[in-house]
């Protein structure tokens, strides 16, 4: 009887909803949010000064998706006017490692994505 490698195994238990998750995770505002939250604690408006290209519907769109996967906590602070602060949960901590790995390929290897980018495009004979 032929052994399932390790590999196979975890692949074979991916459900649709391990790819919702990591859609929600890993889309073009989450993981940027929760790399800005991993620094410290933000206002809406502060998350907003620090991702500059983020609309405030998809901001809040996202914030929302992360806090109902468990991935940032929201608390309301009594002030006037009232305040939403956010924070990374201990579930989100868990992704710090994988978000700085994500962003430092990213950053290390985006002159060779862009360079494939250019090869392919150029390529009319497909």
């Amino acid at each position: 009887m032929k052994e399932t490698a390790p590999d196979e195994a975890l692949h074979s238990q991916i459900t649709g909803e391990h790819r919702e998750l990591l859609d929600q995770i890993l889309d073009k505002w989450s993981l940027l949010i929760l790399d800005k939250l991993c620094e410290s604690s933000r206002r809406f408006n502060e998350l907003r000064r620090a991702i500059p290209t983020v609309s405030q519907k998809s901001l809040t769109a996202s914030l929302r998706r992360l806090e109902r996967n468990g991935m940032i906590e929201r608390s309301v602070i009594d002030t006037r006017p009232v305040a939403v602060e956010y924070r990374i949960s201990t579930l989100g901590r868990t992704l710090q490692d994988l978000i700085d790995a994500l962003l430092l390929w990213a950053t290390r290897h985006i002159g060779q994505v862009q360079q494939a980018r250019r090869a392919f495009d150029g390529n009319d004979d497909l």
